[in-house]
């Protein structure tokens, strides 16, 4: 039987030898993570992520969904002709129109309260900040030297009025009371108006015409605003 005899140095060089092939194994980096944004290679399932992932999913598509069909529908709006907005306005130019009609036999006085209970907040806000002041400073300033024609006294009157009108005064525009009042002050010029005309037919006329349809808008304007 023949013997096998190694010297020790080839021992040591065959351990120091690399081998051939080697059969390590190294992870491969799993595209799902990677496109993720993942640093592990492990891909792992959370089942409420993936919950949230539907319920974010079936938002998106109810919102789609809505936006269709908003879209195929026709929404109509109108903004109301008899507005409270409104309403002041055609009781405002109704005012005016009195101050400055002829062919009337009212108390025009009477005209002026009616105006500061029923014009727009816009306006009293104007008249009662920085321009209406100045306005009514150049107004008096104006007539300290030269006198006013007749039919400009009761607008600036009137701005007077708003101007210095306390809290406590101001504060019943737009409520019952206010409503009250002016529809008092409306139905008091009407009696005036139409009494003093004769008949319905001279009210009716082309020189009292203006005053007879400015009158009857601030009563019917002054009814509503009751109601």
């Amino acid at each position: 039987m023949a013997s096998l005899c190694i010297s020790p140095s080839r021992i040591v060089s065959l351990h120091h030898q690399k081998p051939i092939l080697s059969f390590k194994l190294r992870p491969r980096p799993s595209n799902l993570s990677s496109g993720l944004g993942h640093s592990t290679s492990a891909v792992c399932f959370n089942p409420l992520r993936l919950s949230a992932d539907r319920q974010r999913t079936s938002t998106v598509l109810v919102r789609v969904e809505r936006r269709r069909k908003r879209g195929s529908s026709v929404v109509c709006y109108a903004t109301p002709m008899l507005s409270v907005q409104n309403l002041q306005w055609i009781s405002t130019i109704s005012c005016v129109a009195l101050m400055f009609a002829r062919g009337t036999g009212i108390q025009k006085s009477f005209v002026v309260p009616l105006f500061a209970l029923q014009a727009p907040f816009g306006i009293v806000s104007w008249m009662k900040g920085e321009y209406g002041i100045w306005a009514a400073f150049l107004a008096l300033l104006t007539r300290l030297f030269f006198s006013f024609p007749g039919e400009l006294e009761l607008p600036f009157i009137a701005l007077l009025l708003v101007i210095v009108a306390p809290y406590q005064v101001m504060t019943i525009r737009g409520k019952q009371e206010g409503a009250i009042l002016s529809l008092a002050i409306s139905c008091f010029l009407a009696f005036q108006h139409f009494s003093r005309a004769g008949s319905l037919q001279r009210a009716f006329d082309q020189s009292s015409v203006l005053a007879t349809v400015a009158i009857i808008g601030v009563t019917v304007v002054s009814f509503l605003f009751l109601i």
